[in-house]
């Protein structure tokens, strides 16, 4: 049975800069997944003009794929687990030029969602693999290095992905996003097949297999403070377009520009998360901090343009290392099976992405974009307690 740190035999004899382009193609998948996956933040308003429907229905373009993404993380890799790593890899990038296409010419808003389907597959598959996946690529000593990089993807998809494709929409339209994201996806589907090696299965993986990864109380702590942390993330981020435009009162391109500095902040946190991956618990309780600090002091302080860039600053710094520590947090509970670790770690990301979206999509049609931020720093502040001790998250999950 291999280990997170067990390098594959292709490790040794493969040149460093071949290995490093291979993780590169990893990342660039999962970038072009992420940018997808929430390109609609940035467009949410013109989509939903588009197509006349209020901005918590436009958000259900951010609950379906996580929805689907958290069943098909345990599902399809348990299906596909004799399936060779870099077959998956393609095709669930296949998939994704697919699910873009079908976006870029939706004649209707369920024909959107049905797209999103489709990305929620692709999701749930390509996460459950790459997110495991840096130990078969590079050496031990480099793997924590290389999974850096690899979650680095996430808020690269939001310092690029999303300004870009928010500028692109404000320009030719939001369906040239898509359009765009299209081509982007068939470029690294062309990488991915030709810079990874073959990664045959090491395990075959079983629903059983997965239910006894969920005994263990690390594993445990790390799913509820998963819980409350994507869920406050994804309840206010996929509605920040909406307190742009109607409390801090900026042009679309300014949006932009702040989703543009947010974006450069969640890159220097991912990789100060990266230099704490030995602490998870206290590298997620630094990240909850400034969360709940930007997300809290956004609706008294988002009435200025200082004020709300220096919060998103704050706020994708914190957010910018979640990812990875909360990897590195299921991989350390679980290191003798990888893959499990990453199938969990992802389902229950996505999982709680889809329910943080619509609660979120409920709160702002019923209140405000003020208000959502509010509720979301408060339920970030109980990662604290999770991480600091306080609350015993053993209870939490078994209450659950």
């Amino acid at each position: 049975m291999s280990t997170a740190l067990e390098p594959a035999p292709a490790v040794i004899t493969r040149p460093p800069l071949i290995r490093w382009l291979a993780v590169v193609a990893v990342m660039l998948g999962i970038f072009s997944i992420v940018t997808t996956e929430i390109l609609p933040i940035g467009l949410l308003t013109s989509i939903g003009a588009d197509f006349t429907i209020s901005d918590g229905m436009s958000g259900l373009m951010l609950t379906l794929p996580g929805l689907l993404a958290a069943i098909a993380a345990p599902l399809v890799t348990v299906a596909a687990a004799r399936i060779d790593r870099r077959l998956s890899l393609c095709g669930c990038t296949l998939l994704l030029v697919i699910a873009d296409v079908v976006a870029a010419n939706a004649p209707q808003f369920w024909v959107v969602l049905a797209s999103r389907v489709l990305i929620g597959i692709t999701i749930g598959s390509y996460w459950s693999i790459a997110a495991g996946l840096a130990g078969r690529l590079v050496p031990p000593e480099l793997v924590h290095r290389a999974t850096a990089v690899i979650f680095s993807a996430v808020p690269l998809g939001s310092v690029l992905g999303v300004p870009a494709g928010t500028f692109i929409g404000s320009v030719a339209g939001w369906r040239a996003g898509f359009v765009v994201l299209g081509v982007l996806s068939a470029v690294v589907l062309v990488l991915l097949a030709v810079a990874l090696p073959a990664l045959p299965t090491e395990q075959a993986l079983h629903l059983t297999t997965l239910r006894l990864g969920l005994r263990g109380a690390g594993v445990r702590i790390a799913l509820s403070a998963t819980f409350f942390v994507v869920i406050a993330q994804f309840g206010t981020y996929t509605y920040v377009t909406p307190f742009l435009e109607q409390v801090t009162e900026v042009s679309a391109g300014t949006i932009t520009v702040l989703l543009l500095i947010y974006g450069v902040a969640g890159i220097a946190g991912n990789f100060l998360g990266g230099t704490m991956l030995g602490r998870p618990r206290l590298a997620l309780g630094f990240a909850a901090s400034a969360m709940a600090a930007a997300m809290l002091l956004l609706p008294v302080l988002g009435h200025w343009e200082f004020g709300t860039v220096a919060l998103l600053i704050v706020w994708g710094i914190g957010y910018g290392g979640v990812p990875v520590v909360l990897q590195t947090w299921f991989a350390s509970a679980l290191p003798d099976v990888p893959e499990v670790a990453s199938v969990l770690f992802t389902a229950a990301f996505q999982a709680t992405f889809c329910i943080g979206a619509l609660v979120g999509g409920v709160i702002v049609d019923r209140t405000s974009p003020g208000t959502v931020l509010l509720c979301g720093g408060a339920t970030v502040l109980l990662v604290l307690l999770i991480t600091s001790g306080v609350i015993d998250a053993r209870r939490i999950y078994r209450a659950g």
